[in-house]
């Protein structure tokens, strides 16, 4: 049987792929647990400081498999869940390379990482209406904080799918690219060549800062690791080639 979902790590980015074209990379139970399992790798893998996750064409994520879903109740529905909520507890920072549509659960999938790079087939699309379901997974959250109240219930409550340039214009993808995996490998090397601990502290203080109400706070959330970074030794090396760089010119 195939592994269903593919993990590969080159230069310190992990790219995850649902492999299972046939269906459109329709999540499944066993789709689900694997993608947790390739998340929790990434995790343990000093190796890997960015996640890139994205699917075999033609489709990023079809959504769940719907022989599964109708049979689902709410243990089965969080076992569904289990896979694109991983990539949303990923410490590691996290995009999405959607090279086609994103349905449903699979919409789920693409806003559970922090970056969406969108290709020229790529569909955002709901769906949950459409079927007669009510969105699941925390859908409704997670796409009115990205793209406001107005375009979130023009796709939850109005059926509108939007392209890849009207989700870079409504702020659901960040670009389009012709090969958005080529991208978002791009995007990652930055995370890819900084100190992985730094990463990992990054991206848990803009998850802590992202719902404080004031400057003032946020100034004090970060001043803690900003102290801690200036004290490490990757500063230290940084530091002195840069110095280094500047008085050799």
């Amino acid at each position: 049987m195939p592994r269903m979902v593919l993990l590969d790590v080159q230069d310190k980015i992990a790219v995850i792929t649902i492999d299972d074209p046939d269906r459109r990379n329709a999540l499944t139970l066993d789709i689900s647990a694997r993608l947790v399992d390739a998340v929790e790798r990434c995790e343990q893998d000093e190796d890997v400081h960015a996640v890139v996750v994205t699917g075999a064409p033609p489709a990023f994520c079809a959504g769940a498999d719907l022989t599964q879903l109708g049979a689902a109740k709410a243990d089965g529905l969080r076992r569904i869940y289990a896979g694109f909520l991983a990539v949303a507890n990923c410490t590691l920072p996290t995009i999405a390379a959607v090279n086609g549509a994103a349905v449903g659960a699979g919409l789920n999938l693409a806003l559970a990482c922090d970056v969406r790079v969108a290709g020229p087939k790529a569909r955002f699309d709901a769906r949950f209406l459409q079927l007669g379901i009510h969105p699941g997974g925390g859908m409704t959250w997670m796409l009115q904080r990205l793209v406001g109240p107005q375009t979130a219930s023009a796709m939850t409550l109005l059926g509108r799918i939007l392209g890849a340039d009207e989700a870079v214009r409504t702020g659901l993808a960040y670009q389009t690219a012709e090969d958005p995996l080529a991208v978002a490998r791009e995007l990652a090397r930055a995370s890819a060549e900084a100190p992985r601990p730094l990463v990992r502290t990054i991206k848990r203080t803009m998850r802590a800062t992202d719902v404080l109400d004031d400057h003032a706070t946020a100034v004090e959330a970060e001043l803690v690791p900003q102290v801690a970074s200036i004290d490490s030794p990757e500063f230290a090396a940084r530091l002195a080639a840069m110095k280094a760089k500047i008085s050799n010119r």
